[in-house]
């Protein structure tokens, strides 16, 4: 492509295949290939440092497609790399060849055995999703990864995952009974648990099961290879080790050793990081659920040295789990929306906090038990604070540690914590000693280093500080490497406890086993893999670690102009590289949240926020074009973005999609011509205006068949939606005629561009309820939000609104006179873009502003705090309501003010329907092309559970275009927290 180069990288961005070879591949295909630039670039990166585009991408539907891969793979000698949700840290599924992403069409649970306690699942089965399965019947699968909610079965068995309570449930290797593999003569081979006898048997096969069961048994049973494994391996006692294959497990059998345990290829298969074939089913054992009575213990530090020692305390009284958050992670999660909310339990600023689940049959126990460790602690002179954590606010404080990854994007400039030596594993007895070592190595080259996660088990992830920017730092990167596996050596422990070797650890692995051991490795990948399709160049025979990085070091960066401020984070190019790959936009709609729905609703890689993200970073860094964001690739993956605002808050690393999204689309424009319809829509309250004098000729239009059905066809919205029609009074008019003398406190309302034209009615409603609690309201001479302009890209109409809005606001809107809005986009565009909207004259007013800028039911629960709003002022009749909350105001503030508002009524009760994003979106939902993705949206969560709500429970959305959407979705009527709360009030008979 003469517009986008790469030559810098030295990657070739055409694909290394000959098309025609493709064509033939994806017509004879069940599932899909593709192989164009954007998807590629997608699938480039996974959450590592690495990058490598690949060749081709192919999401097999049957097993038939991996015969033909494998074909085509042989033919031309190119790679196949097995992915699911592509969360490696090592850089295990990203490299040359095509990427066989498994994570779409292979999500079935084969069979489920509860006598037995086990599962049968394909590799895209989600973690999270088995265990709401299993739930039901008592059992659930014991290893949980931080990434529970997107990781997938096969990912896990491929790395040997572990997760925070491992000191109980150990690996996925512990759990793995048998696993079905295609290997490269394109037969389906079943590996599981095996006696003596049965093992002989295998010996016996004229084939390609017997030629591997034949090289194992030639290899281990020579005693010196035995002896030379037994030495080298991490100690026995560490649980966490994934370093290289296997070789010291598969000894462990009546086969090779004194025990009675079967052989079993599964102990080699986990943790092989795809390098020895295609796993196609998976068998599962599974685990009674822990004690209902849980509580965590979250023990506050001075300093990380201490939660060394206070570990080994914590350890003696058999906890489930014990977790480690630094200074450095702690002060990310104050940046972080989220994560912010999850803070609840911190006290001052701890050096360090460890994080100490019990579970136990009863409460008494756990807080016998916290209480003798909080006494053993204190008189060993560790920690100031333990608070005990139960119930609800549990998951909110694993929620913060699970940030962990993500949050330390945060981190502002180019020198980041960086996956390196993050999942060395040693004894715990050792891990003290190891430490005091290991900090003596960052000292010696100056480097912060970041500390988290699983201190339990020995196993901290260690993330020095540096920028991959720059040469000396890649240099520095190899360096600590070496410098690292060498002390890990020393205590006999594994460089990856449970993130896997990849690219990033393989060539540490002859420091780790010396060259007789790695020598035999490389004979198990030869023997497995004769050929070398599978997954090349991870675990064994890998380049060095510190090339095919993400970044170009010494690359000078594209400085790019925008209109939005990202200054905060040093420009828009380093705002998209917050996004470091982990993939917490893959979630499904099971998982709640609202990031991403139309990932939720399509399981496209390329509607995630990460993919995006690849695209905007892959173009503009590489683009040589006048302006970079003029290509086609980044306004296709955009389009589908529905601007909910959900990553702003969800994502770890508050990669702002949405805001992103607005960049691009003014940039875009000065390259392209605006389309009539966006104009139309960002342009909408001038439109409604013109048609607001004569209103009822405009309805008349807007809803006849004829003429509606001739306008939505020329304009390109969905026939089926129903265009909003405009009242016969604005707001403004019909305040200005009701206009009540007050001495009342004074409020300001703001009739934003929808409330005032579309919405009177809850303009009218919302002004009746102020005034009847004694306010006195007025409506600031503002015409709109601009929210219209921003979600269009027309940002500098947006601007000038913003500005004249903000001026106008800060003579008027302080904490005693706030200004009070209805509709949630509208006003929280005051808190959320103005701010970084506005030039730099009005930057702290806007900033200012932004704080008196509230919800209805923001200001409502503010003013019963200080009293001034009582239970006695409503009704005392029954009323049950089901809240559907909106995207932007769950992003940018919360619906708990909501939920308080509408259950403040002495019996009223609220219920949050666990929904994401309604899928409607603004005018997203409107436009023809967006029409069946939209409602597939609402599908997910909200439509069914609308319909099942009982005639007799309201349905509450302050959004208009949730309630639009609630309405064509459902035939349902939903009402604005403002109509319900009027209907509450206690009138005067």
């Amino acid at each position: 492509m003469d517009t986008f180069t790469n030559s810098s990288n030295h990657q070739k961005v055409n694909s290394m295949v000959p098309t025609f070879h493709l064509e033939k591949l994806a017509k004879d295909f069940d599932g899909d290939v593709y192989w164009d630039i954007s998807t590629r670039l997608q699938y480039a990166t996974d959450a590592s440092a690495y990058r490598e585009i690949p060749d081709a991408v192919a999401l097999p539907k049957t097993k038939e497609d991996l015969k033909k891969l494998i074909a085509i793979a042989l033919k031309l000698g190119m790679p196949l790399i097995p992915r699911t949700a592509g969360t490696s840290l090592a850089g295990q599924v990203v490299g040359k060849g095509i990427i066989v992403d498994m994570s779409r069409y292979w999500g079935s649970t084969i069979e489920l055995n509860i006598a037995e306690k086990w599962v049968c699942v394909e590799p895209g089965v989600i973690l999270d999703e088995l265990n709401q399965q299993l739930k039901h019947h008592g059992l659930f699968f014991g290893p949980e990864t931080s990434t529970s909610n997107r990781c997938m079965m096969g990912g896990m068995v491929g790395n040997n995952s572990c997760g925070s309570h491992s000191i109980i449930y150990g690996s996925t290797r512990d759990h793995t009974i048998a696993v079905k593999m295609m290997l490269d003569d394109g037969n389906e081979y079943e590996f599981g648990p095996l006696s003596k006898i049965e093992f002989e048997k295998k010996l016996m096969l004229n084939n390609r099961e017997g030629d591997l069961y034949r090289k194992i048994y030639d290899m281990l049973s020579v005693e010196e290879h035995r002896n030379e494994i037994a030495q080298q391996f991490p100690k026995p006692s560490i649980r966490r080790r994934n370093t290289g294959y296997a070789l010291d497990l598969l000894m462990q059998n009546e086969v090779f050793g004194n025990t009675s345990l079967p052989f079993n290829f599964c102990n080699l298969i986990a943790g092989s990081e795809g390098t020895l074939g295609f796993i196609t089913e998976i068998k599962l054992s599974l685990v009674p659920l822990p004690p209902k009575q849980k509580a965590l213990v979250c023990v506050h530090l001075a300093n990380r040295d201490e939660a060394f020692k206070a570990n080994l305390i914590a350890l003696n009284h058999k906890p489930g789990a014990v977790e480690l958050m630094d200074n450095l992670i702690l002060e990310c999660t104050k940046g972080n929306i989220e994560q912010r909310k999850n803070r609840f339990f911190i006290q001052g600023d701890p050096g360090a906090v460890l994080i100490v689940e019990f579970a136990r049959e009863t409460a008494e126990e756990i807080e016998a038990i916290t209480k003798q460790m909080e006494i053993e602690m204190r008189q060993a002179g560790y920690g100031y604070h333990f608070p005990v954590i139960w119930g609800t606010d549990i998951g909110k404080v694993w929620a913060l540690r699970k940030a962990g990854l993500g949050v330390l994007s945060n981190i502002e400039g180019d020198a980041r914590p960086v996956s390196l030596v993050e999942d060395t594993a040693v004894d715990v007895e050792d891990l003290p000693n190891y430490m005091a070592d290991f900090e003596k190595i960052m000292s010696s080259h100056n480097l912060d280093c970041v500390y988290h996660a699983h201190i339990g088990s020995g196993e901290l992830h260690l993330r020095p500080v540096l920028n991959l920017k720059d040469k000396g730092d890649v240099e520095l990167f190899r360096t600590i490497a070496f410098e690292v596996a060498h002390l890990v050596k020393k205590y006999r422990g594994s460089m990856s406890g449970e993130h896997g070797d990849g690219r990033l650890r393989g060539e540490l692995i002859p420091v780790l086993v010396g060259d007789k051991v790695y020598n035999l490795m490389k004979e198990v990948k030869k023997a497995w893999d004769p050929s070398g399709i599978f997954n090349p160049n991870k675990i064994v025979d890998t380049p060095p670690n510190n090339t095919n990085l993400r970044y170009i070091p010494g690359n000078k960066m594209r400085e790019v102009e925008t209109l939005m401020d990202f200054t905060k984070v040093g420009g828009m190019l380093r705002a998209i590289e917050k996004c470091n790959g982990s993939g917490d936009c893959r979630k499904t709609e099971m998982a709640g949240g609202t990031m991403c729905p139309s990932y939720m609703a399509t399981r496209h890689e390329a509607n995630t926020t990460r993919a995006r993200a690849n695209i905007l970073r892959e173009f503009i860094t590489n683009s040589d074009r006048q302006n970079p964001f003029n290509h086609k690739e980044i306004y296709d993956i955009l389009d589908l973005c529905l601007s909910c605002k959900g990553c702003k808050s969800e994502c770890p690393s508050s990669v702002d999609m949405a805001k992103l999204k607005a960049e691009f689309l003014y940039q875009w424009y000065k390259s392209h011509r605006v389309p009539l319809r966006s104009w139309l829509i960002a342009n909408i309250t001038k439109v409604y205006s013109v048609g607001q004098i004569f209103p009822r000729i405009t309805n008349f239009f807007l809803s006849n068949a004829f003429t509606k059905g001739l306008m939505t066809r020329a304009l390109g919205f969905a026939p089926k939606r129903q265009l909003t029609l405009l009242q016969n009074l604005t707001l403004k008019q019909w305040h200005k005629k009701n206009t009540k003398p007050s001495e009342g406190k004074k409020v300001y309302l703001f009739a934003d561009e929808f409330t005032n034209h579309n919405d009177t009615h809850i303009g009218v409603k919302a002004i009746e309820v102020l005034e009847h609690l004694g306010y006195q309201v007025e409506i600031p001479k503002i015409s709109e939000s601009g929210r219209t302009y921003i979600s269009k890209g027309l940002l500098n109409t947006a601007k000038r609104i913003a500005n004249s809005n903000t001026q106008t606001l800060s003579e008027l809107i302080y904490e005693e006179t706030p200004l009070i809005g209805i509709e949630p986009s509208a006003i929280l565009s005051f808190r959320d873009e103005y701010p970084e909207l506005v030039d730099d004259t009005n930057k702290l007013k806007a900033i200012e502003l932004a704080k008196h800028c509230l919800l209805f039911e923001e200001f409502f629960m503010r003013e019963v705090e200080a009293g001034q709003i009582t239970k006695e002022q409503f009704t005392v009749d029954k009323r049950s309501i089901k809240l559907h909350g909106h995207c932007q105001q769950k992003a940018v503030a919360s619906t708990s003010e909501t939920k308080a508002m509408l259950s403040f009524p002495e019996n009223y009760s609220v219920e949050e329907i666990p929904s994401g994003c309604c899928g409607m979106a603004g005018a997203f939902g409107y436009e023809r092309e967006h029409y069946d993705l939209s409602m597939k949206v609402g599908e997910l969560v909200l439509f069914p559970e609308v319909r099942k709500t009982p005639s007799g429970v309201k349905i509450a959305a302050p959004g208009t275009s949730c309630r639009h959407q609630i309405k064509d979705g459902t035939s349902k009527d939903a009402q604005h927290p403002v109509e319900i709360i009027w209907e509450a009030l206690k009138r005067n008979e």
